[in-house]
């Protein structure tokens, strides 16, 4: 049995997260964490979720939240460097889905990989991960020929731009073509901003209504354009994608890996 702890338990994807967990044998909820401000703060984090009673109080106490948890899994928003070490100094590992980290952070995450296991991913889905190996694939096919346009659409509510998928998958077809994410990127166009070059990519960011997420790398040639698009229609996904990251840091060594790993696309 894996005893997951879930930061951001009254959150959207904690909900659903708590709901899978509580209806998979292979898991049992071990504790609920959430912001000092949250109102749902001593709830039954199974109630809350709308799944049932999991004799699971959310609450803002990280140690008491993660004692005795195998794994912590947090999709919460904002830094969680101090989340992910206090997991990994308490020996449970980590599903991190959280996005927009700056570099030190990331860096920070990398060297707790040292001494934990660690998943760490801008996106959980599988499909998601399929995109950006099949995006990787075309670009190293379709080579500088093609130019590179990168479309993503969440929800009103989604407060970073672009997504975190979005920029790893740019940063993903670059390392093929040889371009720079942070100088190379192009993030939409207003005015006189000149021709196209070919050493760019572009970075368009959506926001509108419930959409879960999308996804669409464009490659455009003159004579023909390939689009590879995923469409997220459920939180579940990235759920699913999560669960199968807690499953395979159970049995892994200490180290920091990405959902490739866990799939095997490496």
């Amino acid at each position: 049995m894996n005893k997951v702890a879930i930061v951001g338990a009254a959150g959207r994807m904690g909900g659903r997260l708590i709901a899978n967990i509580m209806a998979d044998e292979r898991f049992e909820l071990s504790g609920a964490l959430e912001q000092a401000q949250c109102p749902k703060l001593g709830e039954d984090a199974g109630l809350a979720a709308g799944a049932g009673k999991s004799g699971i109080l959310i609450t803002a106490d990280m140690d008491k939240a993660f004692a005795g948890a195998d794994t912590v899994i947090i999709f919460s928003t904002g830094s969680a460097i101090n989340m992910v070490r206090a997991a990994v100094e308490k020996g449970a590992a980590v599903v991190l889905g959280t996005t927009a980290l700056p570099a030190e952070e990331k860096a920070a995450i990398a060297e707790l990989g040292k001494k934990g296991r660690i998943v760490f991913a801008s996106n959980m889905s599988v499909g998601v991960n399929l995109l950006c190996k099949l995006a990787a694939e075309a670009a190293a096919i379709l080579g500088s020929d093609f130019d590179v346009e990168i479309v993503e659409m969440h929800h009103n509510k989604k407060k970073d731009a672009p997504s975190g998928t979005a920029v790893t998958l740019a940063e993903t077809v670059g390392k093929v073509l040889g371009l720079d994410y942070d100088k190379d990127t192009r993030h939409g166009r207003v005015g006189m901003v000149g021709a196209r070059t070919k050493k760019e990519i572009g970075m368009h960011s959506l926001r509108g209504g419930d959409v879960v997420g999308d996804h669409t790398v464009i490659f455009a040639a003159d004579g023909e354009r390939i689009e590879l698009t995923h469409r997220a229609s459920s939180r579940d996904t990235f759920v699913h994608g999560a669960l199968r990251a807690a499953e395979f840091l159970r049995t892994a060594p200490n180290g920091l890996y990405d959902m490739r790993d866990v799939l095997g696309f490496k």
